[in-house]
């Protein structure tokens, strides 16, 4: 048994095997913490965080090949478990102002955990088993999709383009939002190649949507202004004067 470094994917007992329990009942979010709980014996870990297997520059899939850390696989795994980490801070802005997405995040969280099990499971050497243990439930895309409907339903018209900003909530989900982009393109040299399918993709696409509107809604919710983009006139004319000596 090995861990897959940094997206905690495991050779055996793999989480992306659960993916349909995290999908059930999205209203209740503090249900994951029951679902994560009842993975219990068929999840096995180290008890050593390294295992020294990379050293020389090579990591291994789930399917047990071993290709170079800058292989397309592994940046995408890495760009993943990067959002995974965002939104882990994000969620603790979200926390500390009281907003109601903490949860919601975590969820989110553990749904990457199986997209990134996928990710793993190169089509090009993966067994049936293989990909009968890492089996990617999109439903979860409707769920982001009532949530944004939600979220939206209660927000002013987007009537300009906006800049990250807004307070630390709204700033931090929209530095995931834009590492969710990446995810996305890291995500495409594979699926062009067949390595992996497109639910993935469907499923970052819309998390990028979800975090957008999610920034907006914790800059309302707080009452902090979104700052907009001016064109090039508009700046010009809104510029601070300059003294001679800056100048």
């Amino acid at each position: 048994m090995y861990v897959l470094r940094g997206m905690s994917f495991l050779r055996f007992g793999i989480i992306a095997k659960h993916a349909s329990a995290f999908t059930t009942s999205i209203p209740g979010a503090r249900s994951r913490q029951s679902v994560c709980k009842s993975l219990g014996p068929s999840v096995r870990y180290f008890n050593k965080i390294y295992t020294k297997t990379g050293d020389k520059g090579t990591s291994a899939t789930y399917t047990g090949e071993r290709r170079p850390k800058d292989d397309a696989i592994f940046e995408a795994l890495g760009t993943t478990d990067e959002l995974s980490s965002s939104l882990g801070l994000a969620a603790e802005f979200c926390r500390e102002a009281g907003h109601p997405l903490e949860d919601r995040i975590q969820l989110i969280q553990c749904v990457l955990q199986d997209a990134g099990s996928v990710i793993a499971t190169p089509a090009s050497s993966a067994r049936e088993a293989h990909k009968r243990n890492v089996v990617f439930n999109d439903q979860f895309v409707n769920d982001l999709e009532t949530w944004i409907d939600e979220m939206t339903a209660e927000l002013p018209p987007l009537k300009n383009f906006i800049l990250p900003s807004g307070g630390k909530s709204a700033s931090s989900l929209h530095l995931a939002r834009s590492v969710c982009r990446r995810a996305e393109r890291s995500l495409a040299p594979l699926i062009r190649s067949k390595e992996i399918d497109e639910q993935t993709l469907r499923f970052l696409n819309r998390l990028s949507d979800f975090l957008f509107t999610a920034a907006r809604y914790c800059a309302m919710r707080e009452g902090r202004e979104e700052k907009v983009y001016l064109r090039p006139k508009e700046r010009r004319s809104s510029r601070p004067n300059v003294t001679e000596n800056e100048s």
